[in-house]
């Protein structure tokens, strides 16, 4: 079995950027990748995955899926086999350990809260701040018993038997909603999730994809999932698409620095995740997309982003969830924009690795940008191509996104731009130091 490339850590700076240039082929999707295994491992007979985003968060996935039985190998880069077990988890040996993904821990509390073992979720310094009593509440409202942190990790699971419940969540979550489907696997009767504001959907198009019984409906902005348990899971094969959170870096890279033109190729395109492109659109960017091949059900299409001169808008509150994972980034678009950018609706931000909404406020004040928070609000009043002075460094606050967002600023702006450590890149995009050489970017130790 081949082995997986070490990781960069410690801090580093990006020097500023002449022109970019390249094609790329857009990372794994971390939501499908973690769905992929966790569904192969629910699941009867054998899963072959593809293009599987070996980021920390995902391997810890793996790792988990292992210690509860199911048989996990890595056979090449991106390519993995898991044999499942039917639904039958096994009582693993020691906690799992999720390190820093809340996607992962969230979505296996689900997973695991009806398979009738005792199990420990724990989780890296970061990850056991983070508020989990979104996914026990209603999970213990099915039956599921769980003992807590006071909300956070780690969380212990005793043996449960679930019945299925309505519920609508209080947050726009995808990885709550996930959380209660997976668990209706394994309940007595029906399991229906109302969602007033549409999330990502990933979970109920795979769910789809390994024969479950399941039923959405969608009126305007909302949607309603129902299925009925207890049913079992048939593998299937899984080919993985792109990122488009991921993506985000290269293409808003692209956009602010002049002279560039990037292309990224299978970019999933899900209109759950497709807020920022809508958003860079509306602010002038040049983006040409064309339509590509499907992916574990999914459309996907190839972006080529170039030079743009943006201009400040208002994002809708209401597409937040569209695109709740890229918001630092496009801040960082937002300061090379001419004109205010007011984008609100943003309190999730808070709950991520770190206070992601102050970390972006941050990252951009230690540049020289002009920004302001409120309590689910950030104001960037942007300063025009060439117009970002740089030298400030970020502090990451171990999350992976500031420590790209905050590099991404240092190409385009007139002193670069460093963070304090890259190490938790990895956890979900391990290939961004190669990939950022191969558009002609250099990042160096700092």
């Amino acid at each position: 079995m081949s082995e997986i490339p070490s990781r960069r850590s410690g801090p580093f700076a990006a020097l500023p950027a002449k022109a970019l240039s390249g094609r790329l082929k857009a990372p794994g999707d971390k939501s499908v990748s973690h769905r992929a295994l966790i569904l192969g491992a629910l699941a009867r007979g054998e899963t072959r995955i593809t293009g599987l985003l070996e980021s920390e968060d995902v391997l810890n996935t793996a790792k988990a899926m292992a210690a509860l039985g199911a048989g996990v190998e890595r056979t090449g880069p991106g390519a993995w086999t898991v044999l499942g077990t039917s639904g039958r988890f096994a009582t693993p040996d020691a906690p799992l350990d999720f390190g820093n993904s809340g996607t992962g821990v969230r979505l296996v509390m689900g997973a695991v809260a009806g398979s009738g073992v005792a199990a420990e979720f724990v989780g890296d310094e970061s990850l056991s701040s983070r508020p989990m009593r979104r996914v026990t509440d209603p999970l213990e409202s099915m039956g599921a018993l769980f003992e807590t942190s006071d909300g956070r990790l780690p969380a212990r699971l005793s043996p449960s038997k679930l019945r299925g419940i309505d519920y609508t969540p209080p947050v726009a979550s995808a990885q709550v909603k996930s959380a209660v489907l997976l668990a209706g696997l394994s309940a007595d009767g029906e399991t229906c999730v109302h969602e007033p504001q549409i999330t990502r959907d990933h979970t109920e198009t795979m769910l789809a994809a390994f024969g479950a019984a399941i039923d959405v409906q969608r009126d305007g902005p909302a949607s309603t999932i129902r299925l009925t348990g207890p049913q079992t899971l048939t593998a299937c094969d899984v080919d993985v698409p792109g990122d488009p959170s991921s993506s985000a870096f290269a293409i808003v890279a692209a956009l602010i620095t002049p002279g560039s033109e990037v292309t990224l190729t299978g970019v999933m395109d899900n209109p759950a995740r497709t807020g920022l492109i809508e958003t860079l659109r509306e602010m002038g960017a040049e983006l040409t997309v064309e339509p590509g091949p499907d992916m574990a059900g999914e459309r996907t299409m190839t972006i080529t982003a170039r030079t743009s001169a943006l201009r400040g808008i208002e994002v809708p509150a209401e597409r937040a969830p569209a695109m709740i994972d890229e918001y630092p980034i496009l801040a960082v678009a937002a300061a090379f924009a001419e004109g205010t950018t007011f984008m609100p609706g943003l309190a999730e931000l808070r709950a991520k690795e770190s206070d992601r909404l102050e970390g972006t406020a941050e990252l951009l004040r230690a540049s020289g940008v002009d920004v302001e928070t409120g309590e689910d609000s950030l104001t960037v009043h942007g300063a025009g191509l060439g117009g970002v002075k740089g030298g400030g460094r970020t502090v990451t606050h171990h999350d992976h996104r500031l420590a790209m967002s905050g590099l991404v600023l240092g190409l385009a702006s007139r002193e670069g731009a460093s963070v304090d450590d890259v190490a938790m890149i990895a956890t979900s995009y391990p290939d961004f130091f190669a990939h950022m050489a191969e558009l002609g970017v250099q990042l160096e130790p700092a």
